[in-house]
């Protein structure tokens, strides 16, 4: 019957030499050949499963980074998406400021409205004006035509601006008795 292979090991206080077994080669490896005579430490052979284990320093490892190619892709979709996204951007900007700038527009022309009914002077000589709002001013046009369907007057208020050269237009209307009539509760009695 065969043991293990093994090698001397120190020796204990009563002088006798242990004997420890060598590593198991793992896998189907057949076993190093120990080699004949006394073994020290430092003069052991490696077993070549131990050797399969450790890193060669020759073996090219992949270092972390990108490739060239990587680079230029991303570069190209830069390309593209960047003054698309720019764009859009602009865009947007310019859409909250024409927005903005309608609702100021709006709310002259809302005030104007009210101010020509309190004071009743639909029958003024001015038609046309400045009013400002903030800091900006708004030209305004007042126009008064019969209504159609009854006896009463529409009277538009309208307010321009310009935004990046465009010319945009904002109309506030309501209806009023007409000429010669007096508003009495729900009725509109002709005037004596």
């Amino acid at each position: 019957m065969k043991s293990a292979p093994s090698h001397p090991s120190r020796s204990d206080a009563d002088g006798a030499r242990r004997v420890r077994p060598l590593p198991q080669v793992g896998r189907g490896l057949p076993a190093e050949p120990q080699p004949a005579g006394p073994v020290s430490a430092f003069s052991r052979p490696i077993a070549r499963a131990t050797r399969a284990r450790l890193p060669r320093r020759t073996r090219r490892t992949r270092r972390a980074g990108f490739t060239l190619v990587e680079i230029l892709a991303s570069l190209l979709m830069m390309a593209i998406v960047v003054p698309v996204a720019m764009e859009g951007m602009s865009i947007a900007s310019r859409a909250g400021l024409l927005g903005q700038r309608k609702a100021a527009a709006m709310r002259v022309a809302e005030r104007l409205l009210e101010e020509l009914i309190a004071e009743a002077n639909t029958q003024q000589t001015t038609d046309s004006g400045t009013l400002a709002d903030g800091e900006f001013t708004y030209p305004w046009k007042m126009r008064t035509e019969n209504w159609s369907a009854d006896a009463m007057q529409q009277m538009t208020v309208t307010v321009t601006f310009t935004l990046q050269g465009n010319r945009y237009e904002v109309s506030a209307a309501t209806l009023l008795p007409a000429a010669g009539t007096i508003a009495t509760g729900t009725e509109t009695l002709p005037a004596l």
